[in-house]
């Protein structure tokens, strides 16, 4: 299976593209590090919303098996690695159940108009026993708040984001979520990056640390798919 199905229309393209296919280096770090507490050497990574598959590069050769889905392939996207088109809002990704180890989308479910379809989605192709991870702008931030006081929008939802940023979710709603899902031991973490309000300066690593929620970016929810 090697990028075997149907490019998408123009429009989808163009609407996935203002991403960039690539998130901040801490948000990879963050999710690499979940893995590396939870996860052994082997098995499959499906990276949903994979853009040009910084992931893989990320986590390195922990997986045997690295699949890519994305309503575009971008350049650069790692040469040999597996890649599917799927427009997430419309498709059921053309994939059968339990097909991974671990199913990963990062920073993607806030591109999406149903979150709650994405989730049940990310689960189905879940095996038992596997995780799901999906990571998101943190709306609790100190500057997403303050953003939504002086705005009236979260940071990482001003109009310039728009549309690529569609649906802006809470960790309360990530935990809703997770639990219609039937997800078990379910934990929420943080990237330890975060941008000082009104700066284009990070926060120190040290500081974030202390004060995770407050001052990092984004979320991460990892949880598990009930099994034997």
């Amino acid at each position: 299976m090697n990028d075997n199905s149907m490019p998408l229309s123009p429009e989808i393209e163009s609407r996935a593209r203002l991403s960039h296919g690539t998130s901040a280096a801490a948000i990879y770090a963050m999710v690499r590090e979940s893995l590396r507490v939870r996860q052994g050497n082997g098995g499959v990574l499906l990276d949903v919303g994979c853009g040009a598959g910084a992931l893989r590069e990320s986590i390195g050769k922990v997986f045997d098996r690295y699949v890519g889905v994305d309503a575009v392939r971008y350049d650069g996207f790692p040469l040999g690695a597996e890649f599917i088109h799927a427009d997430l809002d419309q498709s059921r990704i053309p994939l059968a159940d339990a097909f991974a180890d671990v199913v990963a989308a990062v920073e993607v479910i806030e591109h999406l108009e149903n979150p709650r379809g994405f989730m049940r989605e990310l689960v189905r192709l879940a095996k038992s026993g596997g995780w799901v991870m999906v990571s998101t702008p943190n709306q609790l931030s100190l500057l997403s708040l303050l953003t939504l006081i002086v705005r009236h929008r979260f940071s990482a939802f001003q109009d310039v984001h728009y549309p690529a940023h569609r649906t802006a979710l809470l960790e309360i709603d990530l935990r809703r979520i997770s639990h219609e899902c039937g997800l078990e031991d379910v934990s929420i973490l943080f990237s330890h990056q975060g941008r000082v309000v009104l700066t284009p300066w990070h926060y120190p690593g040290t500081l974030v640390r202390c004060l995770p929620r407050a001052l990092s970016d984004n979320v991460l929810l990892i949880g598990r798919k009930p099994g034997p």
